[in-house]
């Protein structure tokens, strides 16, 4: 047994062990405080989202490389799913007992509806303002200590060349999600234009889902490259293996239904108690420890320089948290709410919803051409950092404008981007949506 196998069993052991104070919270009924009930609920979905992403990798031994990757990306947000429900049903209840506004009158509290949405745009954007821009400037910086030439998952890799940049670039299956991407971005820039998210919208993006899933799924079995206890969990007997990471997802499960509602809580009650914003706390706080794991292991692949296994991943994430998520919304509020009116939106998230929309957007126009350089990553963090950078910096009248312009910076550039690469958005339509998977990997062949 390799040193990585030996450590295996303590490092999911080690994720266990970060649940129980959260499980002992939730099953015994206790209450510390709220900042502390937060933090202990908080790494308990941590130590789950470790479970699952670690059981979706072992699986992908036993089920196609493209499903598997969907596997993957979903299961890894399933943590997010769990805590914006949560938020989501919170906003149905309310409106069913006061109505849009979600609040009672004359309150001045952030209304639960909008927390809800809040928290579906902050995590979009960290995935990708802070997930994609990361595996490229890892794979940069290890390159400059002196990595290897070339890392590879699938017919893309890192390269650098002596003075130019380092690039990540994807393999040519990669076009499915990112072309499904493409859509349901194009779809999402109507959503500002409304006043709450609708039955019809959940149509839309679920139906963009569904035809991604169709889509993947046809794609051809290969071996795949599994680190740590993915890894040793994979190289077990078929029977034992499925064993491990079917029970490392009923665990997973259970935390996450266990901890997701009062982590949520405690999150709004600590706002409440030091007097930080609950908006901030839910749209970047609760996003952080959700997408944390997925972040870890992306990070991990970047640092082997498997950079096509990590940005692949992380492209797919954001296709089912983009629309499979935004479209499941509708429906979890109709039926906490007991109504077929769809979630509201109010001012403030409509520029919220802009701003996401446009930020992928523009991330999808830097992958157009099926690579991104380290300039593309630093333009994806710097912008998304811009956002509280010029919250401090701008007067009070003018930050009331910050996200429009923001949206307008990330919308002119993608168009700019899109007519450049004109010929490369013909090609990732074509290969996305119609070109058979067998004829892309052969032709990579």
């Amino acid at each position: 047994m390799s040193e990585s196998s030996s450590r295996s069993p303590l490092i999911v052991a080690g994720a266990v062990a970060l649940a129980v104070p959260g499980i002992v919270l939730r099953v015994a009924g206790l209450e510390i405080s709220p900042p502390v009930d937060a933090l202990l609920y908080g790494l308990a979905i941590v130590g789950a989202a470790f479970l699952l992403s670690w059981a979706a990798e072992a699986a992908q031994v036993d089920i196609s490389a493209g499903l598997a990757i969907a596997l993957l990306a979903l299961v890894a947000v399933l943590p997010e799913y769990a805590v914006d429900f949560v938020f989501t049903i919170q906003g149905g209840e309310a409106y069913a007992q006061y109505g849009p506004t979600c609040l009672p009158p004359g309150s001045m509290e952030q209304s639960p509806c909008g927390l809800a949405l809040a928290n579906m745009t902050g995590a979009n954007r960290i995935l990708v303002g802070i997930g994609w821009a990361l595996v490229v400037l890892i794979a940069a910086f290890r390159l400059s200590r002196g990595g290897a030439n070339q890392g590879s998952g699938g017919d893309g890799g890192t390269t650098h060349e002596e003075g130019h940049s380092t690039r990540v670039t994807l393999s040519r299956t990669d076009s499915v999600p990112l072309a499904f991407l493409l859509l349901a971005t194009l779809y999402s820039l109507t959503l500002p234009l409304r006043v709450s998210i609708t039955f019809v919208d959940m149509v839309v993006l679920v139906g963009i889902f569904v035809a991604y899933s169709i889509r993947v799924a046809r794609a051809p079995a290969e071996d795949p490259d599994l680190i740590g206890p993915s890894a040793w969990i994979g190289e077990m007997d078929a029977g034992k293996r499925r064993g491990w990471y079917i029970g490392l997802f009923v665990v997973a499960a259970a935390i996450i239904l266990l901890c997701a509602e009062h982590f949520a809580d405690s999150l709004v009650q600590t706002g409440t108690e030091l007097g930080i914003s609950q908006f901030f706390l839910v749209q970047w706080l609760a996003p952080l420890a959700s997408e944390a794991p997925e972040l870890l292991v992306a990070g991990l692949y970047a640092w082997r320089l498997k950079t096509t296994d990590a940005l692949a991943t992380l492209v797919s994430s954001k296709v089912n948290q983009w629309s499979l998520l935004v479209g499941t919304l509708p429906l979890v509020f109709a039926l906490a709410a007991g109504s077929f009116n769809g979630l509201p939106i109010d001012v403030d998230q409509r520029e919220e919803l802009l701003l996401t929309a446009a930020q992928s957007l523009f991330a999808v126009a830097l992958l157009v051409t099926l690579s991104i350089n380290v300039k593309g990553a630093l333009a994806l963090f710097g912008l998304f950092a811009a956002q509280f950078l010029l919250a401090a910096l701008l007067p009070t009248a003018l930050q009331e404008m910050e996200l429009l312009i923001l949206s307008g910076v990330y919308l002119v550039l993608a168009v700019v981007l899109f007519v450049r690469q004109r010929q490369a958005l013909v090609a990732l339509f074509r290969d996305g949506l119609r070109t058979p998977y067998s004829q892309m990997v052969e032709e990579k062949a």
